[in-house]
């Protein structure tokens, strides 16, 4: 392993697919289960073209790259620090010629439209109430100060392909905005599974597949339980973290 590549304060963590790894700082905003809900929710035809919008530390791309055989891969982040560690971590995992950060806002990209497979997104998830430090890096992952969920909407059905797919994790308390949103940018939704952290407690999360241009038809998904009563993982969340490919077909 490279040390050189870490910085004071930050660490390894194994990702525990295919020798991945990702450099993480315990002070910054470290990835979650979301981040891995979301990738292996993520559907790709051999050798898809791929954006990820909100990048963070480049868990996703690193994911879809160890799970597929797809060497476009883009990812966008705005924050230049939180960056540059994603960029570190693509090289720790030697993937320089898989996946490309770019720290740019994702409102002013020059990507090429309609081009893109598929697009992935784990945006904020909150409205920016009270009072919010708009510089911390924390503040800026968990909430819409760079950018708003229509802005992330609105880019992805921009990037995609006819048909293209758009993989996006979110909160349920935002499913009204979520749909009336993708249908204005003709983003079809097409799946959909809720995210419960035990058997007894509500919903926390939600993850959805829209294609562009498609047409009407939803696909309501089984419940996903994270923890069982005993507070451990269920097999289903086990299956998430072993699961070796997400292109079709694949297992």
């Amino acid at each position: 392993m490279d040390f050189s590549l870490l910085n004071e304060g930050e660490r390894v963590d194994d990702l525990q697919v295919n020798n991945l790894k990702i450099i993480q700082n315990p002070k910054g905003f470290c990835f979650g289960i979301d981040a891995v809900l979301l990738a292996n929710f993520t559907t790709l035809k051999k050798d898809a073209k791929v954006v990820d919008l909100g990048t963070g530390t480049g868990i996703i791309p690193i994911l879809l790259a160890g799970k597929s055989s797809t060497s476009h891969i883009t990812a966008v982040e705005i924050q230049e620090e939180v960056a540059e560690m994603a960029q570190r971590s693509v090289k720790l995992n030697n993937l320089e010629d898989r996946i490309k950060i770019l720290n740019k806002d994702l409102k002013d990209l020059s990507l090429k439209t309609n081009t893109y497979d598929v697009v992935t997104s784990n945006p904020p998830y909150m409205h920016p109430h009270g009072l919010i430090n708009i510089n911390n890096k924390k503040a800026i992952s968990r909430h819409e100060i760079k950018c708003t969920l229509e802005d992330v909407i609105k880019v992805a059905s921009k990037l995609l392909k006819h048909h293209g797919k758009f993989f996006m994790i979110h909160r349920p308390e935002r499913l009204v905005d979520i749909v009336s949103l993708c249908r204005k940018y003709k983003l079809e939704p097409k799946r959909m599974q809720f995210i419960h952290p035990t058997y007894k407690k509500k919903a926390n999360l939600i993850l959805f597949e829209c294609r562009k241009a498609a047409m009407p038809e939803l696909k309501l998904m089984e419940p996903f339980y994270v923890y069982n009563q005993e507070g451990n993982y269920t097999n289903e969340t086990y299956d998430v973290y072993n699961k070796k490919s997400v292109e079709e077909g694949g297992k």
